[in-house]
């Protein structure tokens, strides 16, 4: 705004001032060496704003790989244990124990197992359609459509799979990297203290 302005006063100075007066000719080139002082200060600091623009993006890249990582360390513990309040959860993968309460209520024990890995297998290749809802399976079954639809939507709507997520089961969130980081620790305390 301050150079806009210095720019204005100027060529209004130019424009109704006298070539021949040297106190509006002093004048005009205090306010050039003012504006020209200006221009270099905003240049620095779009200097400043792009170097710290990059910086935000390496450390946001950074983040995003030491998060895959910790995904994949928690894939191959959760194949073991499974257990735990931060554990990687499938967004956008239909939760199977809906399914399967409702499948319980409309057929025997064994048909009933088979019918849901059915179903949620179905239902999660028809979640690429926004149009498509099984309501006539129920609210347990409709709101687990919806829910992964939802997780679908807000961590992949271009591609339209299921991502995984460092997750917090405790509080149904997902984890910061400092509740991770804080909850390995835990772990590894708690598991030199077992082998004493």
């Amino acid at each position: 705004m301050e150079i806009v302005e210095l720019k204005w006063k100027v060529k209004v100075l130019k424009h109704l001032g006298d070539e021949d007066n040297t106190a509006i000719q002093e004048q005009i080139k205090k306010m050039n060496d003012e504006l020209e002082a200006k221009m270099e200060e905003m240049g620095d600091l779009e200097d400043m704003n792009q170097t710290l623009v990059v910086k935000e993006r390496e450390s946001n890249d950074e983040l995003q790989d030491a998060r895959k990582e910790l995904i994949k360390c928690f894939l191959i513990r959760d194949k073991s244990s499974g257990r735990g309040i931060i554990r990687v959860k499938r967004m956008g993968e239909i939760d199977m124990k809906a399914v399967n309460d409702a499948c319980k209520k409309k057929f025997d024990f064994e048909e009933a197992e088979i019918k849901a890995s059915e179903l949620c297998s179905l239902w999660q290749e028809k979640l690429t359609n926004p149009k498509w809802h099984p309501a006539e399976w129920g609210r347990g079954i409709f709101d687990a459509v919806v829910a992964a639809f939802m997780e679908m939507n807000e961590y992949n709507p271009s591609g339209r799979h299921v991502v995984d997520e460092l997750w917090n089961f405790r509080d149904k969130r997902k984890a910061t990297l400092k509740e991770v980081i804080s909850y390995i620790l835990q772990n590894m305390k708690s598991l030199k203290l077992k082998r004493r």
